[in-house]
């Protein structure tokens, strides 16, 4: 019997709203984009050689390797990362390509992550799938990082957005009305989030969940009582954003997009505030998109630090930037 040969694909996403909630056990609205990451691959060998336009140098991984984080050059890190976790019988030779941004905050490394895991045969829910594809990117980054993204490219779902509570990993799929229009603006500021305050940050969500219990059932009154005010401003934001998350998905289903889009506002402000994750030129990025004509709300999106902004608008916006529709979750087939 000869080689199998396999295509997988797995898709971006941008995250309407809900960020730095994942990994508290949060609320999350992602959505899977039409913008993703295929890999079309031979399984056979004691190795996993992917090439790929877009990175420098091929990622050559070892069926034994037992540090990702010290591979070379970076992108085979996280090749590395699947391979740690996934643990193949069988290596694999084949090509990588990409419609996502690298670095901008649409999850690329999770698509990528996603992809290799399925073309590499692992089989599971789209939970387990994404729970070892996270581990695969915190021990290919070195950054904790919560479950959101790997788990919106397993289980997009065409023109919806998913509401993931991120403490039972339930999902409920939440329509986006055609009346609107996804636009996601590029600030070109390029984040890297293993040299961010992303670890700081989760370390004081900690912190505060630590003196409070849990920050998913912490009030606004719990949060009030800390007496250290860097851990009230961070607590402050998970406990907010999680309530906008939930009303911003009863938005979308009523069709209130001028209440979808002030909530992305407040997001954005407590991102900036609260979590200090911005930066001036996103703050400056978001400020220009929510003064176009035609614009309901705009925040950042993503772990901060660098990245876009995603917009919601109406079709007939002058807005510039992706278009993006939300599209099904990954897939992988035998050629």
């Amino acid at each position: 019997m000869g080689a199998v040969r396999v295509r997988a694909y797995a898709p971006g996403r941008v995250n309407l709203i809900g960020d730095h909630t994942d990994y508290t056990g949060g609320l999350v609205l992602p959505m899977a984009i039409d913008r993703g990451t295929t890999i079309v691959a031979e399984r056979v060998g004691r190795r996993v050689v992917l090439e790929s336009p877009d990175a420098d140098g091929p990622a050559i991984v070892d069926l034994h390797v037992t540090d990702a984080a010290t591979m070379t050059p970076p992108w085979a890190r996280y090749v590395a990362g699947v391979v740690c976790t996934v643990r193949p019988e069988v290596g694999m030779v084949g090509a990588v390509r990409t419609e996502i941004p690298i670095g901008a905050g649409l999850s690329s490394s999770a698509a990528l992550e996603v992809a290799l895991a399925l073309a590499l045969g692992f089989v599971g829910t789209p939970a387990e799938t994404a729970a070892l594809c996270q581990e695969a990117e915190q021990a290919a980054s070195g950054v904790p990082c919560g479950v959101m993204d790997q788990l919106a490219s397993l289980a997009g779902v065409e023109g919806h957005a998913l509401l993931i509570d991120c403490a039972t990993l339930d999902i409920t799929p939440v329509e986006i009305p055609d009346s609107v229009a996804v636009v996601v603006v590029d600030s070109g500021q390029r984040r890297e989030l293993a040299t961010s305050a992303y670890a700081a940050r989760r370390a004081e969500c900690e912190a505060a969940a630590r003196l409070v219990g849990p920050l998913r059932n912490a009030t606004i009154d719990d949060v009030a009582g800390l007496d250290d005010p860097v851990l009230q401003r961070r607590a402050r934001h998970v406990v907010t954003e999680n309530a906008r998350v939930l009303a911003f998905a009863g938005a979308l289903r009523t069709g209130d997009l001028l209440e979808a889009g002030r909530l992305m506002d407040e997001s954005h402000a407590s991102l900036r505030h609260d979590f200090e994750v911005s930066t001036a030129v996103i703050d400056d990025l978001v400020a220009k998109v929510a003064a176009t004509s035609g614009v309901y709300g705009a925040r950042m999106t993503g772990g901060g630090f660098g990245g876009c902004v995603v917009a919601l608008a109406d079709p007939t916006s002058p807005l510039a930037g992706w278009r993006l529709t939300a599209s099904d979750g990954a897939t992988v087939d035998e050629l």
